[in-house]
């Protein structure tokens, strides 16, 4: 999720005018933040009009689109829709968001319906689309229609996806099944900061996959663009979606609005590939380190300086899974991470606090604070 200074806004549409006049990258990024025409494509700036204070103004993505009952639906998440856990039905969405609108509600083109609460370990919600507004074959930008069937997230899968701030980019699946802490705020860069608890989300491990702003985002395979995750929250080396078919569970059995399997491409033209760490784990060796991971998580992530604990492919012995750790750079731990849990090795690395707002910041003011 994407918040800005009010003060700001001017600074940043100035800016936004720039990019939109320069020569455009493989992901056409700014195209994503730009006001469209109707119907709309998804992956675009979007969000609650209400999800604003007295200094900021807050916008995720609008991510894809989604069928229950006969009617249509924008999917995104909780904290970009429902203003966690704050929203009632019917309150406007618009395209693109507030950040891209000088903090002024831009086209409605939704209306906030419903949402998984937080805490049900998913953070998702949907909003009822209004005639006319937003494209029925359901086209992302840059992704194309996204293929209708899911898939199930697995270690080094090559995943997509397209997001108001990024645009369009490629990275792969490094951890499933992933205990995590994330932080959130009460209000729109206001209010009182506070933690929810998953489990089984997946992990991306990437500087470059995401940043504030593109919360809501659908996490597609690269391969053949079926629905993998739900983007909500990061830091920046990781990215963390949660598992699809939890999403479409929780939000009462929706269904994606999509068509048949193709590859998506990102910048240079290329068709994003998993990372070479073959042969990745076979399921009976996720399954038995999975098993490893659930007996002692709790027990790791007691500590507060651990973020997160999944399972993923162990670099020095193909075929084999590890589990993989992640640590809060700026907090001591208050015991190390045993070398090896079982017959599992560990793999720790370090980053800064996972958060559904403002992760991969750029220095200098050229991004907003973020959700």
């Amino acid at each position: 999720m994407n918040r800005i200074p009010k003060k700001l806004i001017h600074f940043f549409l100035a800016l936004l005018v720039v990019a939109l006049t320069a020569p455009l990258l493989g992901d056409n990024g700014p195209e994503h933040q730009a006001v469209q025409t109707p119907p709309v494509k998804l992956g675009t700036s979007g969000g609650n009009i209400n999800d604003i204070s007295k200094k900021y103004c807050c916008s995720g993505t609008l991510g894809s689109l989604v069928t229950k009952g006969n009617v249509q639906y924008i999917l995104s998440n909780n904290h970009v829709l429902a203003r966690s856990d704050k929203a009632v039905a019917g309150e406007d969405v618009s395209q693109p968001g507030l950040v891209d609108s000088n903090c002024r509600p831009g086209r409605i083109v939704a209306d906030y319906s419903s949402a998984a609460k937080l805490g049900t370990n998913v953070d998702a919600a949907l909003a009822a689309v209004r005639s006319g507004m937003v494209d029925t074959s359901g086209a992302i930008l840059d992704v194309g229609v996204p293929a209708s069937g899911a898939a199930t997230p697995t270690v080094g899968r090559g995943v997509a996806k397209s997001g108001r701030t990024t645009g369009l980019t490629c990275a792969s699946v490094q951890g499933v099944n992933t205990n995590v802490r994330v932080s959130y705020q009460a209000g729109c860069g206001t209010g009182k900061k506070f933690t929810v608890s998953y489990t089984n989300q997946v992990l991306i491990q990437s500087t470059t996959f995401s940043a504030g702003g593109d919360s809501g985002s659908l996490i597609v395979t690269s391969d053949t663009a079926q629905p993998l995750a739900l983007l909500f929250a990061g830091s920046t080396s990781t990215t963390i979606g949660n598992p699809i078919g939890e999403v479409m569970s929780k939000l009462g059995g929706i269904t994606f609005v999509g068509g048949n399997n193709h590859a998506v491409t990102c910048l240079g033209g290329k068709v994003a590939a998993a990372e070479q760490i073959a042969p990745f784990p076979a399921q009976a060796a996720i399954d038995r380190v999975t098993a490893i991971k659930d007996h002692y998580a709790p027990g790791l992530m007691r500590d507060p300086a651990v973020l997160a604990v999944g399972v993923s492919a162990d670099p020095d012995q193909p075929g084999e899974a590890a589990v993989i750790v992640f640590v809060n750079q700026h907090m001591p731990l208050l015991r190390p991470i045993p070398r090896r849990l079982e017959t599992a090795r560990t793999l720790v690395f370090r980053t800064d606090e996972i958060r559904a707002y403002g992760w991969n910041e750029r220095a200098g003011g050229g991004a907003c604070s973020a959700k």
